[in-house]
C-alpha cells in the first residue's frame, strides 16, 4: 500500500512538473538592427536618403555662402555708406539669417518624414517575417536583442538567420 501511495505521489509530481514545463512560454530573440542592416531594401533606402540629404545640404551651403559674401561686402562698405543704408543692410542680413534657419528646420523635418516613409514598409515587412517565423517555430515571445533594447541576456534561440531566409536575403 505504501508503495502504491509513493508511486501515485511520484506520478502526480511528474505530471505536475510536465505540465509546468509545457505551460512555460517559449521565448526567442533577434537583433532587429542586424536584420535591418542586412536588408537589401534598407541599403537602397539609405542610398535614396543620402541623395535627398545631399540636395538639402547643397542648397543650405549655397544659402550660407551667399550670406557670408553679403556680410563681408556690407562690413567692408559700412564706413562708406549712410546710416540708413547700413540699417537696411542689417535688416537684410537678419532676414537672410532667418531664411537659412527656417530652411534648415524645414529640411530637417522633411528629411525625417521622408526617412519614416521609406523605412516604414521595410520595418513592417520585417516584423511580419519575424512573426511568421516565430509562430512556425512555436514561440510566444520574441525579444529584440539590439543594443540598448533592455534585453539583459540573449542566450535562447536566435531567429535572425531564419527571418533573413524568410525575407529572401539569406544569412550573411
Amino acid at each position: 500500500m505504501k508503495q502504491l501511495k509513493s508511486l501515485l505521489i511520484a506520478a502526480l509530481l511528474f505530471v505536475g512538473i510536465n505540465e509546468t514545463v509545457q505551460a512555460q512560454a517559449k521565448v526567442a530573440h533577434i537583433n532587429v538592427s542586424d536584420l535591418m542592416a542586412a536588408s537589401p531594401e534598407m541599403k537602397a533606402a539609405q542610398t535614396q536618403l543620402e541623395k535627398v540629404t545631399k540636395t538639402y545640404d547643397t542648397e543650405y551651403n549655397t544659402m550660407v555662402e551667399e550670406f557670408r559674401k553679403k556680410v563681408a561686402q556690407y562690413e567692408k562698405e559700412a564706413s562708406t555708406v549712410k546710416d540708413d543704408v547700413n540699417e537696411a543692410r542689417g535688416k537684410e542680413v537678419q532676414d537672410m539669417q532667418k531664411r537659412i534657419q527656417d530652411y534648415q528646420q524645414t529640411a530637417s523635418k522633411e528629411l525625417q518624414e521622408k526617412q519614416e516613409a521609406i523605412y516604414k514598409p521595410i520595418l513592417e515587412k520585417s516584423r511580419a517575417a519575424i512573426q511568421k517565423v516565430a509562430k512556425a517555430k512555436g514561440y510566444q515571445y520574441v525579444l529584440d536583442s539590439s543594443s540598448g533594447s533592455g534585453v539583459l541576456l540573449a542566450d535562447g534561440p536566435d531567429l535572425l538567420a531564419d527571418v533573413k531566409k524568410e525575407l529572401g536575403f539569406g544569412a550573411k
